[in-house]
């Protein structure tokens, strides 16, 4: 008989069972032991068991929906008015039975409970509470397009698109580094640094990068001119989904004054260099919709775009 119940203590091992056997596409992990999900997403300190909801059938997990809340600007708090649907899961043998969507509708009246005025489904940057590294690749970013059973779902409750981000992928082993009398000039007058971590951190910085294993890139001159900045992160959890060590590229910066001068092309293509060193074969990077400078800067990298990520929003 099947159950819905609340998260409980013991229930970790079944959840990372049932979400490397769920099928859940190119754009999830598949990691190894339950120390993942309790560093992305049952020991962050803004996890309520409560939003985590399970369907039970007998002992056995079969599906699980979390729901969680966007940050308060400026604090370590999170705001009860954006609730979020981080993640929804339902094994392929009790799939078109219903569960699911009882499962949403039990997490959207969670979310409504505790004041929740705008809904979304999918986390995105900087909405994105929990399974950094464990879903989307290099970072969440809505649902992905190549899980063709996310969009039908979601539109059938309700659900309509709200933002898009293009992931973009470069396959290391068989890609050269673009070249151009710009970005040869430039690595001739600039210089890689790395640290681990920026120089102000949030608690959200904290809550996500902090987690996982991350570098900060800068792009600097030899009197320590910062001009551009890249976020690094190890996807050690995708070996298992791509069957080779990846990175992700998040938030590229370029300094106001640079911008449109080849800075954040060097930057990456640098970066990637460096990479192809430490034995890297994959890199991902996310970029929205409409960031038109990031486009310009992933393709001329040579990335191209492998999968769109979709963020929806609940109608009112």
């Amino acid at each position: 008989m099947t159950e819905y119940r609340t998260f409980r203590n013991a229930d970790p091992p079944q959840v990372l069972k049932l979400w490397n056997d769920s099928q859940l596409g190119r754009g999830a992990a598949r990691p190894q032991s339950v120390e993942a999900f309790e560093s992305a997403v049952f020991a962050q300190h803004n996890f309520d068991r409560q939003g985590f909801i399970i369907t039970a059938d007998g002992d056995e997990i079969v599906g699980f929906v979390h729901a969680g809340f966007a940050p308060r600007s400026g604090t370590s708090q999170v705001d009860p008015s954006v609730g979020i649907i981080c993640a929804i899961v339902v094994h392929p043998k009790f799939r078109r039975q219903g569960i699911g969507r009882e499962l949403m509708s039990r997490a959207i009246a969670y979310l409504r409970e505790r004041g929740a005025v705008r809904i979304l489904a999918g986390e995105s940057p900087g909405l994105d509470p929990f399974y950094f590294g464990l879903y989307g690749g290099c970072r969440p970013s809505g649902f992905l397009k190549t899980d063709p059973a996310a969009e039908p779902f979601l539109s059938a409750l309700g659900f309509t698109s709200q933002e898009e981000h293009t992931v973009y992928q470069r396959d290391l082993r068989l890609t050269r580094d673009p070249i151009s009398f710009r970005t040869m000039k430039l690595r001739r007058v600039t210089q890689l640094e790395f640290t681990d971590q920026p120089t102000d951190p949030t608690w959200w910085w904290f809550a996500n990068h902090g987690m996982a294993d991350s570098l900060q890139c800068l792009l600097t001159d030899r009197d320590q001119h910062r001009y551009a900045t890249v976020t690094v992160v190890g996807l050690d959890h995708y070996v298992g989904t791509w069957e080779e060590r990846a990175i992700g590229l998040l938030d590229i910066d370029v300094a106001q004054a640079y911008r449109g001068q080849g800075y954040g092309q060097t930057l990456v293509i640098e970066v990637v260099r460096k990479m192809k060193q430490e034995m890297i074969t994959r890199a991902e990077m996310h970029v929205p919709a409409t960031n038109t400078p990031a486009h310009r800067i992933a393709t001329a990298s040579g990335f191209q775009a492998v999968d769109t990520g979709v963020v929806y929003r609940l109608g009112e």
